[in-house]
C-alpha cells in the first residue's frame, strides 16, 4: 500500500490515461516502467490497470465486457477463464484501491483543494502522499491502515473509474498489444487450470 510514483501538475481535471501518456512519453518525467518496457524485451513484468487503459506491453488489464468487481463474485463463482482472470486481477487491483481509500480518510484536503496558487497545491498533494508512504514504511501503528486492511473489499470507484468510457488513447504499438493480449490469456488459461476460486 506504497505509493511508488506521483505525477502531480495538472489543472483541472483529466483521464488517468490522458496523465500516463503525457508521464509515459516524457523522458524527464521519471516514470518508472516495468524493466521489461525498458529494455525492449517481452518479459512478465507489468501494472495492473482498470479496463480504461490498453492491454499492452507492461500495462495489463482485465477482459471487457465481462464480470469485474469483486461483489459480483460472491453472488456466483466465475464461470469462465475470462472471469476467472477478472476475479485475480480484481483481488489485486484491491490494494491500489485501498491505498487511495487510506490517502483520502487521512488527507480530506485532497477531496476539496483550498484556494491556492497551483504550485502550493501542487506541493501539499505530493507532501500528502510522502507522509502516507512514510508511515506505511515505518510499520506505525496506524488506524486507517488497519481499517482498509488486507481483507477489506473497497469498491469506492467502482462506478465511477472510466464512466462506461474504454479509452485506448496510449498506442505502444500492435506488437505489444498482441503480447499482452497472449499473455493474459496465458494467465486465464493456467488460473482456470488450476481451478481454485
Amino acid at each position: 500500500m506504497i505509493f511508488t510514483f506521483v505525477w502531480a501538475g495538472w489543472e483541472g481535471i483529466a483521464h488517468d490515461s490522458r496523465v500516463l501518456k503525457e508521464v509515459a512519453f516524457n523522458q524527464t518525467s521519471g516514470f518508472p516502467f516495468p524493466p521489461s518496457v525498458l529494455i525492449l524485451t517481452f518479459t512478465d513484468n507489468y501494472y495492473l490497470c482498470d479496463a480504461a487503459y490498453t492491454n499492452t506491453r507492461g500495462f495489463m488489464t482485465p477482459y471487457r465486457n465481462t464480470r469485474y468487481w469483486l461483489a459480483d463474485f460472491r453472488r456466483q463463482r466465475a464461470l469462465t477463464k475470462e472471469e476467472k482472470f477478472n476475479h485475480a486481477h480484481a483481488q489485486l487491483r484491491n490494494v491500489i484501491e485501498r491505498s487511495y481509500g487510506v490517502l483520502k480518510a487521512r488527507f480530506q484536503i485532497l477531496k476539496q483543494m483550498a484556494p491556492f496558487s497551483f504550485p502550493i497545491q501542487r506541493d501539499k498533494v505530493i507532501a500528502c502522499f510522502a507522509v502516507h508512504n512514510f508511515i506505511r514504511k515505518c510499520n506505525i501503528h496506524d488506524q486507517l491502515f488497519m481499517a482498509y486492511g488486507e481483507n477489506t473489499l473497497f469498491s469506492e470507484i467502482q462506478g465511477g473509474e472510466s464512466d462506461g468510457q474504454f479509452v485506448q488513447d496510449i498506442e505502444w504499438g500492435s506488437q505489444g498489444i498482441e503480447y499482452m493480449n497472449t499473455l493474459r490469456n496465458q494467465i486465464a488459461s493456467q488460473l482456470w487450470s488450476n481451478g481454485s476460486n
